[in-house]
């Protein structure tokens, strides 16, 4: 008797064209990140960093299941590495770290809550996250106060801004067929 996968093959589908075109996203980010970070403009880096959300967001804006998150965000990394491959680990890390805070947050509601404040819950923690960590890492504490302050006020609010970007990408993809529910 043949059992039914625990992760449908048209979820499978779905995650990968959606992984392609957010990694495609994370590539043009993985450009642009070392001219930012060379740049007067260091403290936008969390606007740029903020783009590794849209993976995870459509995905689950689109599918809302257990695990679309973290299966688009793996292949939105590979897809990205390959517009830098000296990035493979941050890619494929971020890929995880950015995928396990959205998988735990809807797993914190069952899979049962999807309004879009969930979604900005998630996003406001990776902010956090990405604003303390790279704060503490390029040695931010150098920088003007003005720019420290901006610095942490772009980090929260770029994965923010992103995740709206991807609730209205995930709703159009929904409204135009791709996922069933």
């Amino acid at each position: 008797m043949a059992r039914t996968p625990a992760i449908p093959t048209r979820v499978l589908l779905i995650c990968a064209a959606i992984g392609v075109a957010t990694g495609l996203v994370g590539g043009v980010a993985g450009w642009i990140t070392p001219l930012v970070l060379a740049s007067p403009l260091l403290f936008l880096y969390g606007l740029v960093l903020g783009s590794h959300v849209l993976p995870g967001i459509v995905a689950q804006e689109v599918l809302r299941r257990p695990l679309v998150a973290l299966i688009t965000h793996v292949i939105a990394a590979l897809v990205a590495t390959a517009f830098n491959p000296a990035w493979a680990l941050r890619f494929l890390g971020t890929a995880l770290l950015f995928g396990a805070i959205q998988e735990g947050v809807a797993a914190l509601t069952r899979y049962r809550a999807w309004g879009a404040w969930r979604f900005f819950v998630s996003a406001a923690l990776i902010g956090v996250v990405v604003a303390v960590a790279v704060f503490f890492a390029a040695h931010l504490s150098t920088l003007p106060l003005w720019a420290q302050i901006a610095y942490l006020a772009v980090s929260v609010l770029g994965p923010v801004a992103w995740t709206a970007i991807g609730l209205a990408v995930g709703t159009a993809l929904t409204r135009a067929g791709v996922a069933r529910r």
